[in-house]
């Protein structure tokens, strides 16, 4: 082998290990993209009624920022598989960024109006009627007080519920509308 065919064969592996290193970055941001969006839809598994679950402004951030911090764990564990310094420091940049935006929003709730509240509250009242109907309660007063939370959640997702409805139907309500409740 000539010293142009052993240049031409490391110019190649040289070619092939950076395609190699684009694929996997590639491959490294699916990874993070889909367990971010399987995140997001494994928090609804802890409703209680399949009726409960309403896209959740809030549980979107809240994925969001988790992962952006999956995103510099994983690849501070895997350092040695992703090599371009520049390609890492813009990884780690991304990912706080998303964790810092994700949690001002969850924070902030600067997203979230009445009926985006409503379609998160539903699912979080749904966590407490899961918990408190399957929870293995001995204690009378413990019983007691869970019955009283299965009640009010029933009736606060009600309430939530027909109010969603007609705010999508007719807008918001006049001031000095009384609040309604369904008996």
């Amino acid at each position: 082998m000539g010293v142009c065919e052993e240049e031409s064969g490391v110019n190649m592996a040289h070619q092939d290990s950076a395609h190699k290193g684009t694929n996997s970055y590639g491959r490294f941001a699916a990874m993070i993209v889909t367990s971010t969006v399987v995140m997001f839809g494994l928090m609804y598994l802890n409703t209680y009624a399949l009726d409960h679950v309403f896209f959740s402004q809030t549980r979107m951030w809240m994925a969001l920022y988790m992962g952006g911090a999956m995103a510099v764990i994983m690849l501070a564990f895997m350092l040695g598989m992703y090599s371009n310094r520049t390609v890492n420091i813009a990884i780690f940049s991304g990912a706080a960024v998303a964790f810092v935006l994700g949690v001002a929003l969850v924070r902030s709730q600067a997203t979230v109006g009445d009926v985006a509240w409503m379609k998160a509250m539903i699912p979080h009242h749904s966590i407490a009627l899961l918990t408190s109907e399957r929870a293995d309660i001995s204690d009378p007063r413990v019983r007691a007080l869970a019955d009283a939370i299965i009640e009010a959640q029933r009736a606060e997702i009600a309430e939530m519920k027909l109010y969603i409805a007609d705010i999508e139907a007719n807008g918001d309500a006049p001031a000095g509308t009384p609040r309604q409740t369904q008996d």
